[in-house]
């Protein structure tokens, strides 16, 4: 049957035609682009999951670049540290020299000072100047800030890490549950034959946590005397001595550990003679020659603390806080509060804006004021005209000093060190590994398979030419009706 009105085979032909040249134009957009899905129209489930795979991509991508940021902030902290803490060595030296004073002039002594002088004033100027981009690190400003503390009984207070979360601040609890103690060792002088004094001639050596001291006394030795002779040596043992009863000589002498804790002890020990000596646990109490102290046992915000003497210690999820207790508050049984108001250093190094993907870090300051502690002094009083100056005679107390100074640079220096190892380096290796394998996912969905994309491109070619003819050839069988017309 022929019509010319309606050709059918054209229509069909002009209809295969398009979709072939609409296959080829994908084709070519999708080798031109690189994209297999360039618009929702292509893929739109594979378009979302693209985007979001996307999205994830840039925060981790910029995860790593905090961390990287963060790492080379640590560096030039440590690097300052670093600096001051060959000062303090120096410094040290400087004071241990000065003790020399058999060998040493007066005026080499304030040659010394001088140079520990200038030496304090670049440690602090170290502390003051010390920046990254601006961001001043070591003169307190990336130090948390804390508010409602007790000197009397809480000191020292050292917080190295907080997540306040949606707090704006976070009170600090501390209970005491056991008391910190001394070593002690009694011995008793109330004797009948010869009350408050030594029976019989003894020698015993005395030892503590500093060293050993051997001492000899005769019969009839006061406990008075023996407690001058212990005392005058304290410094060497660590042991002091006191009668129970300054005013009666009989009330027996008790040997203390100056120090609190388990790694304080005393020990009492006969070498001759005196076949009356003994020390005792306390008054009345067990027959032992060596004794130890007890740390303290606490918690903190209800977590138990680790406790090193008066010190105690907490690391959590959520708190990382170092601090003495005074003797008096070490030693009951109570509870002492503060707050932390603030302040810190706050590093994103995850790619979700969350606690859990943010670290906080304290760095205090270390300018003179600020390196040494309550017990010993700080540094700053070890200039000229302060009151463990060198020239004032006090090259003890100053090497006291440098090293609670040394120790407190040493230990931030490995927090800092810790802090980029265990968590910046880990955190940047892991993330990496997360950004090639979202950029492999995504690039599975999103970019083109230029091997199959171009199989397609020649299939759509050679349909195109294949419609091309076969539209030209459907478009000529109308005018076979003319040969029925002749």
């Amino acid at each position: 049957m022929s019509r010319i009105n309606t050709n059918i085979t054209s229509l069909v032909a002009r209809h295969h035609l398009q979709r072939s040249n609409l296959d080829l134009a994908t084709s070519l957009r999708r080798l031109s682009t690189g994209l297999a899905i360039s618009r929702g129209a292509d893929n739109p489930a594979g378009l979302i999951v693209s985007e979001r795979l996307r999205s994830e991509i840039s925060s981790i991508s910029q995860a790593i670049d905090n961390a990287e940021r963060a790492s080379n902030v640590i560096a030039t902290t440590e690097a300052a540290l670093q600096e001051i803490s060959t000062l303090l060595t120096s410094i040290k030296g400087l004071a241990v020299e000065a003790a020399n004073t058999g060998a040493f002039s007066q005026e080499e002594v304030e040659a010394n000072q001088l140079q520990i002088d200038s030496a304090i004033e670049s440690i602090t100027r170290i502390s003051n100047s010390t920046s990254f981009a601006g961001l001043k690190v070591l003169n307190g400003s990336l130090d948390y800030l804390t508010s409602g503390v007790d000197n009397n009984n809480v000191r020292d207070v050292k917080v190295f890490g907080a997540t306040f979360g949606t707090n704006t601040t976070i009170p600090v609890t501390v209970e005491v549950l056991n008391s910190a103690e001394n070593a002690t060792l009694f011995i008793s002088g109330n004797a009948a034959t010869s009350p408050g004094a030594f029976l019989s001639s003894v020698t015993f050596e005395l030892q503590g946590p500093k060293g050993v001291e051997v001492f000899s006394f005769v019969s009839g030795t006061t406990l008075s005397a023996v407690v001058q002779a212990v005392n005058s040596t304290a410094t060497a043992t660590g042991i002091s001595a006191s009668l129970v009863d300054a005013a009666d000589q009989t009330s027996g002498m008790v040997l203390t550990s100056q120090a609190y804790g388990s790694d304080a002890f005393v020990s009492a020990r006969k070498i001759s003679n005196g076949d009356f000596f003994q020390t005792f646990d306390q008054q009345g109490g067990t027959a032992v020659n060596r004794d130890a102290g007890e740390d303290v046992l606490s918690l903190v915000n209800g977590h138990l603390a680790l406790g090193d003497g008066l010190d105690i210690s907490l690391k959590s999820s959520t708190l990382n806080v170092e601090m003495s207790l005074t003797a008096a508050a070490g030693t009951t049984l109570g509870t002492n509060t503060f707050t932390i108001t603030g302040g810190g250093a706050l590093f994103q190094v995850g790619p979700g804006i969350t606690t859990s993907q943010q670290v906080g870090f304290g760095i205090h300051s270390v300018a003179a004021s600020r390196l040494g502690n309550q017990v010993v002094g700080f540094l700053n009083s070890v200039v000229s005209g302060g009151d463990n100056s060198l020239v004032a005679g006090k090259s003890s107390e100053a090497t006291l000093i440098m090293d609670a100074s040394i120790d407190q640079i040493a230990i931030l220096r490995g927090r800092l060190g810790a802090f980029e190892r265990n968590t910046l380096e880990t955190t940047i290796r892991s993330q990496q590994i997360a950004l090639e394998n979202l950029t492999a996912s995504e690039s599975s969905i999103r970019d083109t398979d230029f091997a199959e994309e171009t199989a397609r491109l020649t299939r759509a070619q050679i349909l195109v030419n294949a419609g091309t003819s076969t539209l030209g050839i459907a478009n000529s069988t109308a005018q076979n009706v003319l040969a029925l017309l002749q």
